[in-house]
């Protein structure tokens, strides 16, 4: 039996592990800010050493892409300083690390599924803290499995999903940008390959990074339009462009990550954006039954 640590456990990939921690063999141990603050290298050291982990999960990040910008002391912080931490502890183990990192780690250029090796360019202060998280692990040298996703959602915690179906209830119509492209990415289909993964004992020697979202490909208006609609909510979903909300921070206006390495290399069988956004809408009692 292996002990499994899980930072960030309150959040929206946390709280999917916990699902699928529940039917493990293997012991997972659930932490947020409350019960271990990972960015005390001391505690992480300690917490570590005496539960026996082998294998953490880093599920913890500061994801407010625009409030990073008049923070990013607080991103570094929990977005690299922290890995740091993690990286360190779990290499004094001889464990491995799984860390979850972004598409925000690339820039604007270039329209062709992002691969792995693909270089790296952030736009904003989230993507370079990300980025920064990476690098610290392959500069501490501990063993661990980088997974890049995007557009992350689920029935848990603040997102576009959710949003949308709050809006496209209260409103007739509503704006919405079509020039980011990209695949969202269900986080119970996140968790369970990362499940799949530690508990099929499949990643020594197979270490790296790699991309993981949703198969298929739209817009931030193709993915709201498919929401009120499997909502049954008659609000009118208009395309428009980023430039018509200011924002800090430019968004990667192209977003899809190239999932093949993943998939050949663990096996993994990854669902269709529509299928997963369908599901989680089921367990959120939003589909408008016939």
């Amino acid at each position: 039996m292996k002990n499994i640590l899980i930072t960030g456990a309150n959040g929206q990939l946390g709280n999917e592990m916990r699902r699928l921690g529940a039917v493990s063999p293997n012991e997972y141990l659930f932490t947020d800010v409350a019960e271990l603050d990972i960015t005390d290298k001391a505690a992480v050291a300690e917490f570590v050493k005496s539960n026996n982990v082998e294998i953490i999960v880093n599920c913890a990040a500061y994801t407010n892409v625009d409030k990073a910008e008049d923070d990013e002391a607080t991103a570094e912080l929990i977005n690299a300083t922290a890995v740091r931490n993690l990286a360190e502890a779990v290499k004094a183990v001889d464990g491995t690390l799984f860390h979850v990192s972004t598409d925000y780690v690339f820039g604007s250029e270039g329209n062709t599924p992002r691969t792995e090796d693909m270089p790296t360019n952030p736009l904003g202060v989230y993507g370079k803290t990300k980025l920064h998280g990476e690098q610290a692990i392959a500069e501490v040298g501990a063993k661990a499995i980088i997974i890049r996703t995007a557009w992350l959602y689920s029935e848990f915690g603040n997102n576009f999903l959710k949003t949308m179906l709050r809006l496209t209830a209260e409103k007739e119509s509503l704006n919405v940008v079509f020039d980011q492209v990209g695949s969202p990415t269900y986080a119970g289909d996140l968790a369970l390959a990362i499940f799949s993964i530690i508990e099929g004992g499949v990643y020594a020697g197979n270490e790296g990074v790699y991309h993981f979202s949703n198969e298929g490909v739209c817009s931030w208006y193709d993915f709201a339009t498919e929401i009120a609609a499997a909502a049954g909510h008659e609000c009118i979903v208009m395309p428009c462009h980023s430039n018509e909300f200011p924002s800090k921070v430019t968004r990667p206006p192209f977003s899809v990550l190239d999932k093949t390495k993943i998939k050949t290399t663990f096996g993994i069988e990854i669902p269709h954006w529509r299928d997963s956004m369908l599901y989680c809408l089921e367990r959120l009692g939003a589909i408008k039954q016939e």
